[in-house]
């Protein structure tokens, strides 16, 4: 089961990836047609972890790609070994007993935007969207409704973030013995399985 609830954390993040174009440019030529790729360097999915009933620990992933079709198609690759949470050996920990990388690699997510309400948008103006998304992540695919906001950028970029963090529920994702795994081996009373997730993506024209 995957909600969405109102901000309140991260980051995540806060998927705090943003980009300017050269500055000064105030030019209000709509955006271009065609592809677009993701800025990985300007780009962050984030998450929080609760253990032992209140203690929170936010994380993030130093590997993503994306692109936009011309159509609208959204793909998000998040590579799961790139995992981050400045421990070295919860690092390790998720990636071989959460994640399971060797047999799951990547988080996939996919989802259809109006390219024409993206266009439309001048240097400096948002605009707010719910948009269905598919994720695919560990042998599991669900359906989340996410609330982003669209920014336009000075110059191309586009900024596009959770307005609301996503609730990802490990269990339903198939991350649920994972998480018992981790919560055994760092001898804890617990570990929230009600993971909350935030992106801030930036965009720009494929050359």
């Amino acid at each position: 089961m995957i909600r969405s609830i109102a901000p309140a954390l991260l980051l995540l993040t806060p998927l705090t990836l943003a980009a300017c174009s050269p500055a000064g440019d105030t030019s209000e030529a709509p955006l271009p047609k065609g592809a677009w790729q993701l800025a990985a360097d300007q780009s962050q999915v984030a998450f929080v972890s609760v253990k032992a009933g209140n203690v929170g620990e936010a994380h993030s992933f130093k590997t993503v790609a994306g692109s936009v079709e011309p159509d609208g198609t959204v793909a998000l690759a998040i590579d799961l070994a790139s995992v981050e949470t400045n421990v070295d050996i919860r690092n390790e920990r998720m990636r071989d007993m959460l994640f399971e990388v060797v047999s799951f690699p990547q988080a996939k997510l996919s989802a259809k935007i109006d390219p024409a309400a993206i266009s439309a948008l001048k240097p400096g103006e948002r605009k707010a969207m719910t948009v269905p998304v598919t994720l695919d992540l560990h042998g599991t695919t669900n359906s989340i409704e996410a609330r982003l906001m669209v920014t336009r950028l000075a110059g191309d970029s586009v900024l596009v973030e959770t307005s609301a963090p996503l609730i990802v529920d490990a269990a339903a994702v198939g991350l649920g013995d994972g998480v018992e795994k981790l919560r055994a081996v760092a001898n804890l009373p617990a570990i929230s399985t009600a993971v909350p997730v935030t992106a801030s993506l930036v965009f720009k024209p494929k050359a």
